[in-house]
């Protein structure tokens, strides 16, 4: 199993100029690696949507890497996106699915199947191709490099450890954050 806090360690220090669209249990985490006008903290809106979200930002930023830090239950809330990603590709999207089998900020409940699910399946079964779980630190640094520059979209499944996160409450408003994002992808 992997180390939540680690990895987001690890991509945090290889990252330059790309969007990180973060929600539910990495985004306080996240915040505390990072607060560029590039990352976007997704939660306050409907839990599963951050995918879709940064969808929309790949595509109409082709020139630029985006990221979407997933947990694998708000990939349950809206498999569909899956669908929606496959169909509409963007070469450019890299979603990662922190699976650790819980709903991690409301207490821990289980997310239904996660004795049994296989997130990789399902990306294959929804039509993306570049799929790969991650389970140790080895696989996970022989990897990172390719959450980087890989063919998007791309989703890496990083099975993780169980932790207690609290509900995520950042700094600023949504509204501001999405201002800010809006402004830094305009800049350019």
């Amino acid at each position: 199993m992997l180390d939540k806090y680690s990895c987001l360690k690890k991509l945090a220090a290889k990252r330059t100029d790309e969007v990180v669209v973060t929600t539910m249990s990495v985004a306080m985490p996240w915040a505390e690696l990072s607060d560029s006008p590039l990352d976007f903290a997704h939660v306050e809106s409907a839990m599963g949507h951050a995918a879709d979200f940064a969808l929309g930002l790949a595509i109409a930023q082709p020139k630029r890497r985006v990221f979407v830090i997933n947990g694998d239950g708000s990939t349950l809330m809206c498999l569909g996106t899956l669908v929606t990603i496959a169909q509409r590709p963007a070469p450019n999207l890299t979603m990662i699915i922190t699976e650790n089998g819980t709903y991690e900020v409301t207490g821990n409940q289980p997310v239904p199947g996660a004795d049994r699910i296989d997130y990789e399946q399902i990306c294959r079964g929804a039509g993306i191709e570049n799929v790969s779980t991650i389970s140790s630190e080895a696989e996970f640094d022989a990897k990172l490099d390719q959450h980087f520059s890989g063919d998007g979209p791309q989703v890496f499944i990083w099975k993780i450890e169980k932790a207690s996160e609290p509900v995520p409450k950042p700094k600023l408003p949504i509204r501001e954050r999405a201002h800010r994002l809006r402004k830094a992808l305009v800049a350019e």
